[in-house]
């Protein structure tokens, strides 16, 4: 691949719900012993008790919450298969809690501290999500919408095609074919190294941001047709074939909301934390105090 990558990530921010959920299973599985439902809060009159063992309950949240600990295992399963499953998945929980019950092992050091451990996470987990919701509004996302809109107009976008061999000879020989009247799409599959080679070497419509710089700077000097000499970058040598020149235009706003409330979310979520953290006094204490700035 010759396209830049720009990740955009925010580490308190990942996989919440799984984190949530396994961190309120394990919660859930200490909590639940000895008492006559499988959750410490009180359940809503709606939250249908589905199984008992031992006296525990079991309720329709308990299996959402099973749901997304589990994850990929019950995905695919069908309906029923998957409720059984869920069921029997809380029913060992319960019955192995109720084990470790009698030994008393929640007052074990080890087993209090990953619990406060557990607890701590799942409350920043819900502090998170409380600041992107405030964060997440209507308008917000609309304004985000625009600016992105008018930050693109007038850029141009390519169309063009590639193939990448390992040295210049080889870049010559295949210019060489393609002069002579080679299908450029067919040579792509036969000849180059980059994994778009299987789709005739297209790239698809790209700004000039998103490619090497070398790549790049002959891409957007060319016009449509047009066959590059030998190009050389951090992955090969490269003979580029340019499809199509426009203004980039911009998507509809349906299409990129899930993309716009994403980055609001790890937005919102990244300047809380960033505020926290210069108002946090947070001393280390296993390494020598930094001399005092004068």
């Amino acid at each position: 691949m010759i396209s830049r990558q720009f990740p955009l990530r925010s580490a308190p921010a990942r996989n919440f719900a799984v984190l949530a959920a396994t961190a309120a299973a394990l919660i859930l599985a200490v909590c639940g012993c000895s008492k006559n439902s499988s959750s410490e809060v009180s359940a809503s009159p709606s939250d249908t008790v589905v199984a008992r063992v031992n006296g525990v309950d079991i309720r329709e949240g308990d299996l959402a919450l099973a749901e997304e600990d589990l994850g990929a295992e019950v995905a695919s399963a069908p309906p029923e298969a998957k409720r059984d499953h869920l069921i029997s998945y809380l029913a060992d929980i319960i019955m192995v809690t109720q084990a470790a019950d009698k030994k008393n092992i929640a007052d074990y050091p080890d087993f209090k501290r990953r619990l406060a451990f557990l607890r701590n996470k799942l409350l920043m987990g819900f502090e998170l999500q409380d600041e992107a919701k405030a964060a997440v509004s209507d308008e917000a996302m609309h304004q985000t919408y625009e600016d992105a809109v008018a930050s693109m107009r007038g850029q141009e976008e390519v169309h063009a095609r590639h193939i990448l061999v390992e040295s210049e000879d080889e870049a010559k020989s295949v210019l060489d074919q393609l002069k002579a009247g080679g299908d450029f799409a067919a040579l792509a599959k036969e000849k180059s190294k980059d994994p778009g080679g299987s789709d005739g070497g297209d790239l698809g419509y790209f700004t000039k941001d998103q490619m090497v710089p070398e790549f790049a700077e002959v891409a957007f000097k060319m016009y449509p047709g047009q066959l590059s000499n030998p190009v050389k970058t951090q992955f090969g040598w490269h003979i580029i074939k340019v499809e199509d020149k426009r203004t980039k235009q911009a998507p509809e706003f349906d299409r990129v909301k899930d993309q716009i409330e994403t980055f609001l979310t790890r937005k919102a979520q990244t300047e809380f934390i960033s505020k926290l953290r210069k108002s946090a006094k947070i001393e280390r204490l296993d390494k020598p105090a930094a001399p005092a700035k004068n």
